[in-house]
């Protein structure tokens, strides 16, 4: 998922204090149920970890693209449905909320969809192995 997908990218990451660490942030929040492109926000960037919340409402990666993987990457679903397409694997992979995978570095992977009818929420963890 951190590939060519289009998409509004914006950094809400908070500053290292430890008043900003104690800040309560809902996921939730400030979700825009009808937006056009997908929102990517980063909540916490630090030591080569990045967390970010995705919001999509029916976007998926265009046709014959497929995200190469650049770094590992976790990914829960938090709301909505999706479903994910291994370039190895012969079906996509449904994801419900509560789901998580591990994507591997350098495995090819597209979001076949989500949810038209409602916002699809992810939490993803973009890491270096």
């Amino acid at each position: 998922m951190d590939g060519d997908r289009r998409g509004r990218h914006e950094s809400v990451g908070l500053p290292a204090t430890d008043e900003a660490a104690t800040k309560v942030r809902n996921l939730f929040a400030g979700i825009e149920p009808r937006a056009r492109d997908e929102v990517f926000e980063t909540l916490a960037e630090v030591g080569g970890v990045r967390v970010e919340r995705i919001v999509s409402t029916g976007q998926g990666t265009p046709e014959g693209t497929w995200d190469p993987a650049l770094r590992s990457e976790w990914v829960t679903l938090l709301r909505g449905r999706a479903a994910l397409r291994f370039e190895d694997l012969p079906r996509p992979v449904e994801l419900a909320p509560g789901d998580a995978l591990l994507i591997t570095r350098g495995r090819r992977h597209r979001v076949e969809w989500t949810a038209p009818s409602e916002p699809t929420v992810w939490l993803a963890v973009h890491f270096d192995d």
